[in-house]
């Protein structure tokens, strides 16, 4: 066990855990969904704390050997491996610090340990500090959740794209099938079934435009 410290006092920490004293917090003070943050924001998240290490090493204010640690440690997360270091329940009080902090304390523990030192050696590599340095919760969230959301539209626009392929096969099957076309509960032009599939898959193809 380590001993950590926050502005509430001490807490021991299993020495097997990347998080820290703040995660704990978190998992003690919020019980709403039970359920745990989503892999893809996970790793979104993960590509911001990247980013900003890279941006804070080349202006400087990072020193490179704790940048380039971080660095390694946020594309271990993005490559999938400490998944099960992220318990916090994805609704909390707050804008999402918890969730932030969460990840700050992995990469900075991971980072430690990279570096040669042990997990909590925060003195170190600070969650606060060097994790989170030039960041809020406030601009670091937001990026994420919009990372995360380009991540999941490619197999979206997958799922849409198999979509518009199967309805343009149905209008080509149903093309002489006639049906009575209806506007306003009158009857209107007759259309066949084959046009109308036709006119779901333009439809689609619109709104994959749009997502890309």
């Amino acid at each position: 066990m380590r001993k950590e410290h926050d502005f509430l006092g001490e807490l021991e920490v299993a020495d097997e855990l990347y998080y820290g004293v703040q995660t704990i917090r978190a998992l003690e003070n919020f019980h709403i969904t039970g359920k745990h943050l989503d892999q893809d924001f996970i790793k979104a998240l993960a590509m911001v704390k990247k980013a900003s290490a890279l941006a804070n090493m080349k202006t400087g204010r990072l020193n490179v050997s704790i940048g380039k640690a971080i660095v390694q440690a946020a594309d271990e997360v993005i490559e999938g491996q400490f998944a099960d270091q992220f318990p916090v329940d994805p609704i909390q009080g707050g804008a999402g610090t918890s969730v932030n902090m969460n990840m700050n304390e992995v990469l900075a523990n991971r980072a430690c340990e990279i570096l040669g030192h042990p997990k909590g050696s925060y003195d170190i590599v600070s969650p606060n500090n060097h994790c989170n340095m030039a960041q809020s919760t406030n601009d670091a969230f937001p990026t994420a959740i919009k990372v995360c959301a380009i991540i999941k539209s490619k197999p979206l626009l997958a799922a849409l794209q198999r979509l518009v392929d199967e309805l343009e096969k149905k209008a080509e099957e149903y093309s002489e099938i006639l049906k009575m076309g209806r506007t306003h509960l009158q009857d209107a032009v007759p259309i066949t079934l084959g046009q109308e599939m036709g006119a779901y898959a333009s439809g689609i193809r619109r709104g994959i435009k749009r997502i890309k």
